[in-house]
């Protein structure tokens, strides 16, 4: 495997890679990871579809990329997926794959369509004091100290910041900044997770920072992402013959390993409650994806708060017991082994009473029923006690939605605290609670609440225990190659498998593992699109520090006769007209 660059890779059909037709593949797990496995192995191994299986312990595949209607409960989105232009393999694999919506188009078209049509920004980031605009004035607001533990944490080594928390790196400057109200939120970083994940994000999202106060860069589906993604990919990939094996709690792995080679012989299930499994021949390749941030989820209703279900999780202790085994398996308890450290709640409210989304548009600035762009992105309830933010992306949100109803995803990054409304933890909170808690950050007046909460809005809470669990302060090591080394016929897929290229959390992360895990199995011919690589661009540096800098130049600190000096010099060469297209001087 390696990877690559341009349009000459990212065009090209690989060659058929010799006795792939004899082959079978076996994949554990139905999240996005697991059916991007299957749409690599057919399209670019030439895998024959009948011969792929996935296994997943639902009824549903998809994974965290959700979208369903309960009876009685109601709309369930337990996340939202931002994207952007750059996700190079999502793209790669949905250029393939056949749109709903669109005839003779590709998901990837209709999303590019729809996005060129209507361009995602938002127009209020961040509320205060019961729905009044927080005025952050699209700056960064860092001071000169926080600035330079930014830059420093950007230039350390990996090694530099293994196993060290956010809080670590950053001073009370930093967490009081605008930057930090961003960042926070919108990617669901605490303080005490992973200085590292930090700096990885940096790095790969560095080209970005101006849309940070706006999420002018980001992208996303007409609908949830089961509807919008899941969906087309599931249908193209059954067209094939892919089969899914549903109700299959995959319990163990069996491996057989020595000095030179590490196999896997035997897939062990629990298949409608039968115990079950697959013996692995030479010819048999198993995909396994390892950990899940959606694992456990406890779901409530309006009237009934939701579980922290802390007990026995498949996909969590599949890999431990894997991990038992070898050493280069990873070590799971590093990410989940400290629930309160990983949880947080979020809730899908549907409005069900009119006078909902005049609130919801006095904010926003935008009609929430022109079927357009609402918030841009979340926005944050900057003095909420439950760092609760909330968004409304196009509606209708689900296809089978009313007309009149709109659907808001809500979550919350502090779920222990007392709210400011509802005087009690989120996480103890019943939908109708919560939906009051918004409703009262959303500006409605206090004497109304009560009665909207309890009949103008339907609220399902979602309690997710390993939600951030891939941000744990980590080292080498704690998550296992996607192809460990001596592997022969198996590979490690998802969020917590190591590519060494990109960042967890996304979308692309997923389906990036997936490719390389399919492309070094099968030998396709075929370079990996490299990650993009912004962080190495002077342009894009340097106009990153314009914004970080809220537009001041650099150097203001020095006497105006030396700054004068030192610009003259510069602008003697290619360095100094840069610096001032950047407006850094």
């Amino acid at each position: 495997m390696y990877h690559s660059q341009g349009n000459y890779e990212a065009f090209a059909r690989p060659l058929k890679p010799e006795g792939i037709e004899n082959k079978r593949a076996w994949i554990v797990g139905s999240g996005l990871a697991g059916l991007s496995t299957a749409a690599f192995l057919v399209r670019d191994a030439q895998m024959p579809g009948k011969n792929i299986t996935i296994l997943e312990q639902g009824n549903l595949p998809g994974g965290a990329l959700d979208g369903i209607k309960e009876p009685e409960k109601g709309f369930i989105i337990r996340g939202g997926r931002e994207m952007e232009s750059h996700f190079e393999c999502l793209w790669d694999l949905f250029r393939s794959v056949p749109s709903l919506e669109e005839e003779g188009a590709s998901v990837l078209d209709e999303f590019y369509w729809l996005n060129k049509r209507d361009p995602n920004f938002s127009l209020q980031r961040a509320t205060i004091r019961q729905g009044q605009d927080a005025n952050t004035k699209h700056l960064f607001t860092l001071s000169e100290k926080a600035q330079s533990e930014l830059t420093k944490l950007f230039l350390a080594t990996r090694k530099e910041v293994e196993n060290k928390r956010i809080d670590e790196v950053f001073g009370d400057d930093f967490f009081k900044s605008n930057f930090w109200l961003y960042w926070q939120t919108m990617f669901a970083f605490q303080t005490w997770h992973s200085a590292l994940e930090m700096k990885l994000y940096l790095h790969r999202f560095i080209g970005h920072i101006a849309g940070l106060p706006d999420f002018s860069t980001l992208k996303f589906t007409k609908y949830n992402q089961y509807e919008s993604l899941v969906l087309p990919l599931k249908n193209w990939l059954e067209s094939r013959g892919v089969v899914f094996q549903y109700n299959t709690e995959v319990q163990d792995v069996d491996f057989e390993i020595n000095d030179n080679e590490k196999r896997a012989t035997y897939i062990h299930w629990l298949r409608d409650g039968s115990r079950g499994g697959q013996p692995l021949t030479p010819d048999d390749l198993a995909f396994l994806t390892i950990g899940s941030l959606t694992e456990n989820s406890g779901i409530g209703d309006h009237h009934t708060p939701p579980s922290l279900r802390d007990g026995p999780a498949p996909a969590w202790d599949l890999w431990r017991r894997i991990a038992a085994k070898d050493a280069s398996f990873g070590r799971p308890e590093v990410f989940c082994g400290n629930i309160p450290a990983t949880k947080w709640e979020s809730a899908t409210v549907t409005t069900l009473d009119k006078r909902i989304p005049e609130y919801i548009q006095k904010i926003c600035k935008r009609d929430p029923f022109s079927g357009k762009v609402v918030t841009g992105g979340i926005v944050t309830a900057r003095d909420s006690s439950w760092i609760m933010s909330w968004t409304v992306n196009r509606q209708p949100h689900f296809k089978q939605q009313k007309k009149d109803q709109i659907v808001v995803w809500v979550y919350a990054l502090l779920v222990e605290k007392n709210g400011d409304y509802v005087k009690k933890p989120m996480q103890d909170c019943t939908g109708e609670e919560i939906t009051q808690e918004w409703l009262f950050h959303l500006g409605v007046p206090p004497e109304d609440i009560p009665s909207l909460a309890a009949d103008g809005a339907k609220c399902v809470p979602v309690m997710m225990p390993y939600v951030t669990s891939f941000f744990m302060p980590r080292q080498a090591g704690d998550r296992p190659d996607i192809v460990p080394a001596g592997a022969k016929n198996f590979a490690f897929t998802g969020q917590f498998a190591e590519t060494g290229r990109d960042t967890i959390f996304t979308t692309e992360y997923s389906v990036r593992t997936a490719m390389e895990a399919v492309y070094q199995l099968t030998g396709v011919d075929r370079g990996v699109p490299e990650v993009f690589a912004s962080t190495y661009d002077v342009r894009v540096l340097l106009n990153a520090i314009c914004h970080l800098r809220d537009g001041k130049e650099l150097a203001t600190w020095l006497p105006e006769r030396i700054r004068r000096f030192l610009s003259q010099k510069l602008e003697q060469s290619q360095i100094g007209q840069l610096l001032h297209d950047y407006h850094l001087i």
